[in-house]
């Protein structure tokens, strides 16, 4: 989830754009850089939407489909891609500087996330409940780069009663940023504030009913603040698998957006639903 849930507000350094490299996907292989433990994108059971994705993809192209697992902590682009190790990083936000990406296959907010039976009904960020609730919110570290949440909350002097999650976690457990999700399912905090797609997927699993309300502000706050396009990521330069990657996109949205609703992903950009939509 790192690249998504941080949604750019992780910068990933020192990756230089590489154009003299071959994608393997010529010869006809897939080579896929992901994460072995970070549902719901990614899993070395391959059971993450990121992971059916690749599967479609390949397919599509008549490739093979191959892996290279690494971590989605800092180093991720420059150990993987850059490294010349896998060709295509399946979800990175559409805007992120340090590979070429694709055409955006969909779009996702930041979301609250609170029990059912506690009725808080909660979309924006102004409102003043917040100040006496316990809110859980993603952290990445100590360098002014967490996600736009935790960022919103600080700006509006809102701290004291605000419990922050490492982004990161403990990898020894299986996908650690679902620890926020679960504090809210357990009762530790009232509600957390987290990215759509790994919120949406992980209520969908908790054993108590949840709600996940989109964050909609639109006074302080533009609503774009908290939604992201995403792409799939390629190295700089490799505009023939770029290119192969926007063919399968355009000709596959339908079921592309069937698989990430399948997965409790929070769509944006169609008609309005308890979960939001895409087109």
């Amino acid at each position: 989830m790192r690249l998504r849930s941080d949604c750019a507000a992780v910068a990933i350094s020192g990756l230089i754009g590489i154009t003299s490299s071959v994608s393997a996907a010529a010869n006809g292989e897939l080579r896929v850089c992901a994460d072995p433990n970070n549902l719901p994108f990614s899993n070395s059971a391959e059971t993450g939407f990121e992971n059916k994705l690749a599967t479609m993809v390949a397919k599509g192209l008549e490739r093979s489909l191959s892996y290279t697992w690494w971590a989605q902590r800092r180093g991720f682009i420059r150990n993987t891609l850059k490294a010349e190790k896998c060709d295509v990083v399946m979800g990175v936000p559409s805007e992120y500087e340090f590979v070429e990406t694709t055409k955006s296959y969909y779009r996702s907010t930041y979301v609250f996330v609170s029990r059912q039976d506690q009725h808080l009904d909660l979309f924006s960020l102004l409102d003043p409940r917040l100040h006496r609730l316990t809110i859980g919110v993603h952290l990445v570290g100590d360098d002014g780069n967490n996600p736009p949440p935790a960022q919103a909350l600080g700006q509006l002097g809102i701290v004291d009663n605000v419990r922050g999650y490492s982004i990161y976690g403990d990898y020894r457990r299986a996908d650690p940023p679902a620890r926020l999700i679960e504090a809210v399912e357990h009762g530790e905090i009232d509600i957390a504030a987290a990215w759509g797609p790994l919120a949406g997927y992980f209520a969908t699993h908790a054993k108590v009913p949840l709600t996940v309300t989109p964050i909609k502000d639109s006074e302080r706050f533009a609503p774009q603040q908290f939604q992201f396009a995403i792409s799939m990521g390629v190295r700089k330069g490799d505009h023939a698998l770029r290119d192969q990657l926007n063919a399968f996109i355009d000709a596959h949205r339908s079921d592309i957006a069937a698989l990430l609703r399948s997965y409790g992903v929070p769509l944006v950009d169609m008609a309005v639903t308890a979960s939001g939509g895409h087109p």
